[in-house]
């Protein structure tokens, strides 16, 4: 499961345990993406407290795990590079499936390479409140697999605009990441500002 995880939130932890129940995977690897090419840099939090967020959210869980992979790689945080890399790590045989969600298959053919990647990784999209998959162009369609999670209807951007308006964010992101980001002083203002 990549992302920017700028913070990472209950309904991505939520997500990941339906995947790997109803899927029967092996584990659940969480890849903080350092510089996503798709993204505005000037609201993503630095990449080793995206890290250190992601490592407190999946802590308790044994069958998550979180990896440096495109946080020590120099360059853009590009997919296939990263599932490349972990068919080298993890051998070539091993079957690799990236959790998205709706959101983001609407995006993927602006992706890097993504007709190579469409064949050396199989993709799962779950469910995403406000986002019609049917808008998504047919060949990716016919390449991603479509999982029904529970739906909650949180973001990490509505997160960030939270705390900069001094409302809670309690029972949105685990109780060890809420603690890390008011004890930085994460997301109060723009970088920008």
């Amino acid at each position: 499961m990549g992302g920017t995880f700028n913070p990472p939130h209950i309904a991505h932890l939520i997500c990941a345990e339906e995947v790997f129940d109803q899927l029967g995977f092996d584990k659940v690897l969480f890849i903080p993406s350092a510089r996503p090419p798709h993204k505005n840099y000037n609201e993503i939090a630095d990449a080793q407290a995206r890290y250190i967020m992601t490592s407190l959210s999946i802590d308790d869980n044994p069958h998550f795990e979180v990896s440096r992979i495109e946080l020590d790689r120099p360059g853009r945080s590009y997919t296939i590079v990263t599932v490349k890399e972990l068919k080298q790590i993890y051998g070539n045989d091993t079957e690799i499936s990236w959790i998205v969600g709706t959101d983001a298959i609407i995006d993927m053919p602006s992706w890097y390479h993504i007709d190579e990647l469409l064949t050396i990784c199989n993709f799962i999209a779950i469910n995403r409140p406000k986002y019609d998959p049917s808008l998504a162009n047919p060949k990716i369609l016919k390449n991603v697999q479509f999982m029904k999670v529970t739906n909650i209807d949180i973001s990490s951007s509505d997160i960030r605009k939270r705390i900069k308006n001094g409302m809670s964010i309690k029972y949105l992101v685990h109780p060890k990441v809420e603690e890390y980001i008011y004890k930085n002083g994460l997301y109060r203002y723009d970088k920008e500002n």
